[in-house]
């Protein structure tokens, strides 16, 4: 069985290492992404089955990454979670309205991240039962 990726989108490499190696820890394959401008890039070239992204970033800010997501036929399905230093009160509900399927703060505790990831790719990958005939 192939290992789904995950696209890390975060300037911080001391985080993006951290991830890096935790998921990989979970038996996933990993992509890397440091802005706005090369998360969209990567995305459409590595095809994550989930989106790590973070809100403060040089060229294009992550809701101008989350808005090219939702308007990219070929995204639009991936799940997004954000993990973000910003303020939670401010972005959080903008974050979910933009698409993201979950938002968390940094730092994120991480088997609650783990879990959430998890649960979005079984969402991702279910498919609706077909009407039976």
């Amino acid at each position: 069985m192939r290992r789904p990726k995950i696209l890390v989108v975060d300037d911080d490499p001391d985080l993006v290492r951290a991830l890096r190696l935790r998921l990989r820890a979970n038996n996933f394959e990993v992509a890397t992404a440091t802005d706005g401008y090369s998360a969209i890039a990567t995305a459409q070239k590595e095809r994550p089955a989930l989106i790590i992204l973070d809100l403060g970033l040089p060229v294009g800010d992550g809701f101008v990454v989350l808005d090219r997501l939702q308007n990219n036929d070929a995204l639009a399905g991936v799940p997004v979670i954000v993990l973000s230093a910003r303020d939670p009160q401010s972005n959080e509900e903008r974050a979910l309205k933009a698409g993201a399927a979950a938002f968390f703060q940094k730092p994120a505790d991480n088997d609650e991240l783990m879990n959430v990831i998890r649960v979005s790719l079984g969402a991702a990958n279910e498919q609706p039962a077909p009407w039976p005939s």
